[in-house]
């Protein structure tokens, strides 16, 4: 266990551009995979790496996450020092929301004061991935670092959404600047630029420091891709690790997404379905933990006119019944029902979803316990769709939590 290093995982985010998955939770907490919540990836990954003192900073529609945490993640002992403990902002300092990044942890900064760390990692909670946080720690200590960002590179249509830097030979950051217009390339390849993952390592004396600074800052976004890392960079402070290097226990999968739109929250679903996904789940040394209720097995069997329950190159998770209906290239959670002659595909089907006799579901995303009624037809209409739902820019068609059909 690394008990030098505190992880801190920033999960307030309100997730706007993911309506309407987050009308009703956090961004972190939003379902994925058939299984999981957003979350489990980053804790998974603390997990795997010895990271056993862990802080979750909850703010937006907290009580999925909060549940999630309690029901699926309870499996530190407290008595060996381990924990994972979420924390609501607690208006220590003023009578403020988080209003930024750097904001969260100074208004917590007692926690981290009092914390014998010497390390802090800093996280956030929304982004699928699987990584070796302890090889990032060591990086960090073999360079004699104060400050380290992880980072890899991505297209430079991606590169505008992140933080994009430059480094020296040595890995040290000799620019850095946050979501730009104009990204600069890698040296070595025109179409891409090194982002920022929004992974930090700290020594946690110099953190205290410079959350001090920026708050006494006036002009301040209070962030650290706006303050704090252009800060270091200019002081020749702050290291790059880059993500996906040969070191570490976890296969190089090399697969990193912030889900931030529904579109993209949607294609790294499909992801998965890939022959060879992308996003490694079967090593058996680095599984991905989770909530699971303890649900009946999945199964397929007729339906009321004698067809066989089918599906293709799918999803299932336990509870799933298929009966008389087929489903195609999509991602079923727990106890979805798919009654006989409905046709599900493309789509993803939240826990509890009910496919009436008859139905057609195509490239929808379908939120907990919605019915669809029998002989309804959703994704092949899209202004018919659009009256009713909400429609994503690639055309993905979301049916949002307790949405009850005339």
């Amino acid at each position: 266990m690394h008990t030098e290093t505190l992880a801190v995982i920033l999960a307030g985010g309100a997730g706007s551009r993911l309506r309407p998955l987050t009308d009703h939770r956090t961004k972190p907490a939003v379902p994925f995979g058939g299984k999981f919540r957003i979350i489990d990836f980053t804790l998974a990954n603390c997990m795997h790496s010895g990271l056993r003192r862990v802080l979750v900073f909850t703010q937006y529609k907290s009580h999925s996450l909060q549940k999630h945490l309690r029901d699926g993640w309870s499996i530190y002992n407290p008595e060996l020092g381990e924990y994972i403990t979420t924390v609501p902002p607690q208006m220590r300092n003023g009578e403020d929301w988080y209003s930024g990044t750097a904001d969260a942890l100074y208004q917590n900064l007692y926690l981290l004061e009092r914390n014998s760390a010497k390390r802090v990692l800093i996280l956030s909670g929304d982004h699928i991935y699987r990584m070796d946080y302890a090889e990032l720690i060591k990086a960090h200590q073999e360079r004699d670092a104060k400050a380290t960002v992880a980072c890899m590179e991505v297209s430079l249509d991606q590169a505008r959404r992140f933080g994009v830097m430059q480094v020296d030979d040595d890995g040290r950051v000799s620019g850095f600047e946050e979501k730009p217009e104009s990204p600069e390339p890698v040296p070595d390849n025109p179409d891409l630029a090194l982002a920022s993952m929004g992974i930090y390592v700290f020594d946690k004396d110099l953190l205290l420091d410079l959350l001090h600074q920026d708050a006494e800052t006036p002009d301040s976004n209070h962030d650290f891709g706006h303050d704090i890392l252009p800060k270091l960079t200019s002081q020749g402070q702050l290291y790059s690790y880059r993500f996906g290097s040969s070191r570490g226990r976890v296969t190089q999968d090399r697969f990193w997404r912030d889900v931030g739109t529904v579109d993209d929250y949607y294609q790294a679903n499909m992801d998965l379905l890939q022959h060879d996904a992308p996003l490694d789940l079967y090593q058996a040394d680095w599984n991905i933990h989770t909530y699971q209720g303890q649900y009946p097995p999945a199964r397929t069997v007729p339906g009321s006119s004698g067809t066989e329950g089918i599906f293709v190159n799918s999803i299932l998770a336990a509870g799933t019944v298929i009966s008389g209906g087929g489903v195609n290239h999509s991602v079923l959670f727990p106890e979805v029902r798919v009654e006989d002659g409905a046709i599900v595909e493309e789509s993803i089907l939240f826990n509890g979803v009910k496919v009436g006799e008859g139905a057609r579901l195509r490239r929808c995303i379908v939120d907990k316990d919605v019915e669809i009624p029998a002989d309804m037809e959703i994704g092949f209409d899209p202004k018919a769709d659009a009256e009713r739902f909400s429609v994503s820019p690639g055309g993905i068609v979301v049916i949002p939590k307790y949405f009850r059909f005339d």
